[in-house]
Order: structure tokens, then sequence, then C-alpha cells
């Protein structure tokens, strides 16, 4: 049997986990520097006011096989850390949606029609639209915003107010007006225009540590691969066929950071300019999670609600991740979230939710995890490269190299895998 030469992955996000687990499990020998004292990127648990929350609280739908792919590999268990359940999108008062048990494309056509809120020449005009988008293979002519996309077809009133911007909003974390229409008929394409359980949502019954980050790292380390942690690379050289990190030799490397840390590592080698040039003039979206703690009795009537605004977009709760009483409000990209200091931005969310479910108690406390550089801003026609650079043996992870989709968990899951894919074949 050959012995693989060792493979350093720098980074230790979901891209960069994803990329080392199917190493590993090809006997690769694999070691992940991690510059954080934890895995999972900025998909992660963090500590708060004694409780474990997310440093972001995340959605993963059943259209992420790839993910749900490796968490069954590491053990990870998805039916005891996810719960699944038909999509249903709730806005108390406004509108909701809720796709029955029915096989595709039945369960959208009867979801949309018994939609509340919406008129039925609206849902007729949005059935028509996703038929269209499959006839066309969910390829559009040229690429241009998802608001004048949705302008072209006429998706307009109750359904684009509380269906497809929020979830272009929710996936591409780019708004409408200038999100990429092709990236979210991708999104469309393996979510709506799936199978049924595409559809689902994979609602959180565990801390994101859990539902694959720290059983990836054991994985990992039981298949011989090295984990280090606090551990940050600022450079890396090459030497022979190989690559010196320190004065440590490994045969490959990838690169399994977000797109804005690439120049420290990359800087002095000029057969990159061409990749750090391209990415120096991305645009990048914040995201903010605010956490207020109410009392333990007090739950939402569905684990997770829409937000009218104008602050507002989605609430979860998180009961039963271990957190009775706790709810996280998400908040994608610029608006009129950002400029509120925590305080205020919790009040405004306290009164947004008892506009939709009536009077609550005071929060006992809130807190505010904000990544103001948290996704690429996924516009039209925004180049983005592969996992191959110009340089043999120097690889790149990260969700905004997987072109089909925006900076998404599944997208960084992908781009992990194709990354290793790439060094299999290449060995």
């Amino acid at each position: 049997m050959r012995a693989f030469g060792r493979v350093a992955i720098i980074g230790g996000g979901w891209a960069g986990l994803a990329c080392a687990t199917e190493l590993a499990a090809a006997e690769f020998p694999v070691t992940v520097f991690e510059a954080s004292r934890q895995l999972g990127g900025r998909a992660r648990s963090v500590a708060l006011e004694g409780s474990t929350l997310d440093n972001g609280q995340h959605l993963l739908v059943g259209a992420y096989s790839e993910t749900l792919r490796l968490m069954h590999r590491v053990g990870a268990a998805p039916a005891s850390t996810l719960q699944r359940t038909p999509l249903r999108l709730d806005y108390p008062g406004a509108f909701r949606l809720q796709l029955p048990e029915l096989p595709a494309p039945w369960h959208l056509a009867i979801g949309l029609l018994t939609a509340t809120g919406a008129s039925l020449r609206e849902k007729l005009s949005a059935a028509l639209f996703m038929q269209r988008l499959k006839r066309q293979h969910y390829r559009l002519d040229g690429d241009t915003t998802v608001a004048a996309w949705l302008d072209a077809h006429g998706q307009t009133g109750t359904l684009r107010r509380y269906l497809w911007e929020p979830l272009c909003l929710a996936a591409l974390n780019t708004p409408p007006a200038r999100a990429s229409a092709q990236i979210f008929a991708n999104v469309l394409r393996d979510s709506l225009g799936g199978s049924r359980a595409a559809t689902d949502l994979l609602l959180q019954q565990a801390d994101l540590g859990q539902v694959f980050p720290e059983p990836a790292g054991r994985f990992i380390a039981a298949h011989g691969g090295e984990l280090r942690l606090s551990t940050r690379v600022g450079e890396i050289h090459r030497q022979g066929n190989g690559w010196l990190i320190g004065d440590e030799h490994f045969e490959q490397i990838v690169l399994a950071v977000a797109p804005q840390h690439l120049a420290p590592l990359l800087a002095s080698r000029p057969a990159h300019a061409a990749l750090l040039q391209l990415v120096a003039g991305y645009r990048y979206e914040p995201i903010a999670t605010a956490y207020l703690a109410y009392p333990e009795d007090v739950h939402l009537p569905f684990p997770m609600l829409g937000l009218p605004g104008p602050i507002g977009q989605w609430v979860f709760d998180r009961c039963d991740m271990g957190s009775p009483g706790v709810m996280a409000f998400v908040l994608s990209a610029e608006g009129g979230w950002d400029t509120l200091e925590d305080e205020a931005l919790a009040l405004k969310l306290h009164a947004e939710l008892e506009a939709c479910i009536g009077p609550l108690p005071a929060p006992r406390w809130q807190r505010s995890i904000r990544e103001r550089r948290a996704t690429f801003s996924c516009q039209p026609g925004l180049p983005r490269p592969g996992t191959e650079t110009a340089e043999r043996g120097l690889w790149l992870a990260g969700d905004y190299t997987y072109g089909d989709y925006p900076a998404t968990i599944e997208g960084a899951v992908r781009s992990g895998i194709a990354a290793a894919q790439g060094i299999l074949s290449a060995c």
C-alpha cells in the first residue's frame, strides 16, 4: 500500500473539516491548523451567559446532501442532532406556507395553493414561475439581480415579500437588489425544485459544534490526523515538490480560509497575483445573531418564525437545543439593524416579536454576535476561483470556491470535498 504524503489544511471551518474528513477516510495523514481555540470557523459553538449557543444561528435544509453524508460518516447522527420537518414559512398574521408530505412536485404545488395571506393570482403566478424555471433547467440567459429577475417575471405582492425575497436573503446573504439571480436559481433548483425531502427544514437539536465540527475532529484524530488549535499559520514556503509550514514539510496544502485571509499567505508568491486581484474585488455582507433570553417557559408556536420587520428577519426558539427561553434573531446583510447598538437592537426585536405573538415578559439578558464580513456579497457575474491554484500541490477550499452556490454551509462542505477529490486524483 502506498504511503501518502502529508497534507496540511489551514483552516478548521466546515470546508477544511470536510476536506480533512475525506482525506482521513482515504488514509491520508492530515494536519489541520486552526487559529482559534475550537473548530467550526464561522459556524461554531460559543459560550454565552452560561449557555452553549452559536456564533450565528444557521438553518440547514434537506438539500444539504453532502453535509448530511459527511455527518453520517463522522458519526454525527443527523437524526439526533437535527429535527427534520416539512418546510414551513410562518409570518404570524401575515403569511404562512407549509408543504405537505407529498411527492415532488405536488408538495410544492399544493403548498403554494394552500398558502394563506396571498391571492390566488399570486399563487398561480409563482407556480408558473417555477415551471418556467424548470423548463429552462434553472439556467438564465444572462445573470442579473434577483430584484430585476422577479420584476421581469411578474413576481410581486405577498409572495415576493414573504417567500422569494426572504429566501434570497437567507440563502445568499445579499439583498435582492444586488444578489445574483443565477445563483438564486441554483438554490431553487436544489431546494424547491428538488425532491420532497430536499425542501425539509433541518432544525438544530444541538449546538453547531455537535452537529459536525466536534464529531469531525474526533473522526480525523481517530484516523491518524492531527488537529492543532490556537495555531495561526502566517506564511508558507515552497520546498522541492512540497511545502513548508515553519520547518515541517507537507506534500500538499489546502488553504481553507476566507478569501480576505488569502493575501497574507500568498502575497509573496507572484504566481497567485491574479487570484489575489480577483478576491480583492469582493464585497462582503454582515450577519448578526441577537440572543434574547426570556423566562424558560416562553416558547414560539413553531421553532422558526419570520418577522415582517422593519428590523427583524427570522427568529429561532433554542428550547430544543438545550436553552429554553432563549430566542435567536438572525439578521442578514446590510440594513437598518447594523446601525443600532446591541441594547437598542434588542428592544426593537422584542417589540417586533410581541407584535407577532403577543405580550412577552422582559428578557432576562441579551447579547449580540456580529460578523461584519460574514460572507462574500453574491452579486451577478461574480468571478470565483476553483479549488486548483497556479502552483502544484496548493489548493483552495471555502464557500467562495464552489461557484454553483452562495456562501452556505453546504457550499463550504462541497468545496472541501472538491479539494480532497483533487488531491486524491493527483495522487
